[in-house]
């Protein structure tokens, strides 16, 4: 039996979780989640107990496999209505910014002209600081929204756009994320006989 697919996913006050045919729907606070599991599962809502449990019909290796992580999106889908997910991101670079134009995110990262790219529904962008304050003080904003996929994938195609170089470290960075610096080249002056 896997150990993360028996254990319950409690379900706060707020949020409400439906199963029809092989789909779960959650709704609460900050917006509303589906999600079409395999329906090799059983997906059972205990409305008294206030919890939703994941159940398979055999010991095959793909039923075991689908078990815990038919569980954990169910888990991830009831924390993302309840407290929502978050990735922050930082650009390194002199002269670099960032900034939300309508549902656009506007990004100058030294090409000849800003790159535009568009939210999805379901996220929003919060930028703390637009402009980079030479290489050492960096443009920084957060990637919110209840979907941890769309809040994950989102933040990993901007970084992907201009990844931190190992030289300088200009470029996207994940917050709090370390880049290994490489040496530069050196230059002997004088001649060797």
């Amino acid at each position: 039996m896997s150990r993360i697919g028996k254990r319950p996913v409690p379900v706060p006050d707020k949020v409400k979780v439906t199963v029809q045919g092989n789909t779960v729907k959650v709704e609460g606070p900050k917006g509303k989640l589906e999600w079409a599991f395999n329906p090799v599962l059983k997906v059972n809502v205990d409305a008294s107990k206030k919890e939703v449990r994941v159940d398979r019909s055999d010991d095959e290796r793909r039923s075991r496999a689908l078990h815990g992580l038919t569980r954990a999106l169910i888990a991830n889908m009831v924390k993302g209505v309840t407290e929502g997910y978050q990735r922050g991101l930082e650009l390194y670079g002199t002269g670099y910014s960032v900034n939300v134009q309508g549902k656009k995110l506007v990004m100058a990262c030294g090409t000849a002209k800003p790159i535009e790219k568009p939210i999805p529904a379901g996220l929003e962008v919060v930028v703390e600081v637009a402009n980079t304050r030479g290489n050492d003080t960096p443009a920084r904003f957060i990637v919110k929204g209840c979907d941890k996929q769309l809040v994950g994938e989102f933040a990993a195609e901007v970084r992907h756009l201009r990844p931190a170089e190992p030289y300088i470290g200009k470029g996207f960075r994940y917050l709090g994320e370390q880049i290994r610096r490489k040496a530069g080249k050196t230059f002997v002056s004088g001649a060797t006989t």
